[in-house]
C-alpha cells in the first residue's frame, strides 16, 4: 500500500519561503505521476502542479515564478515543492498525491494521497 508523507509546512510572513517534501513508501508499483494540491478553508481543492516520472511538470498559473518542483533523483519517489514569495492567499492545507498512471490519465483521480501539511502565510 502506497504511503505518502508530507513535511515542511509552517507559518511564515508574506514574502517568505517554505519547502514542502513528499516521500512515498510501501510501493507495490512504480509511480508515474506525483503532484501537489492545496485546499483553503471554504474552497475546493486545487491542483498546484504535477510532475511525470521523467521530470516534465506543469504548474498552475497563479504560482508560476514563485513555486518550483524538484525531484530527488537519488530517491526517485520524493517530490519537493519550493515556495518563494509566499502570499496570504497561498494559505491552505497542501497535499501530495501519486499515481501509477501517467499524469494525463491520473489527473482528477489520483490513487494515493497524503494527510496534508498546513501552510499559513500572514500579511
Amino acid at each position: 500500500q502506497v504511503q505518502l508523507v508530507e513535511s515542511g509546512g509552517g507559518s511564515v510572513q508574506a514574502g517568505g519561503s517554505l519547502r514542502l517534501t513528499c516521500t512515498a513508501s510501501g510501493l507495490p508499483y512504480v509511480l508515474q505521476c506525483l503532484g501537489w494540491f492545496r485546499q483553503a478553508p471554504g474552497k475546493e481543492r486545487e491542483e498546484v502542479g504535477i510532475m511525470e516520472r521523467d521530470g516534465r511538470a506543469t504548474i498552475v498559473e497563479s504560482v508560476k515564478g514563485r513555486f518550483t518542483f524538484s525531484k530527488d533523483y537519488r530517491q526517485k519517489n520524493t517530490l519537493s515543492l519550493q515556495m518563494n514569495s509566499l502570499k496570504p492567499e497561498d494559505t491552505a492545507m497542501y497535499y501530495c498525491a501519486a499515481d501509477r498512471r501517467r499524469c494525463a490519465q491520473a489527473r482528477g483521480r489520483f490513487d494515493s494521497w497524503g494527510q496534508g501539511t498546513q501552510v499559513s502565510v500572514s500579511s
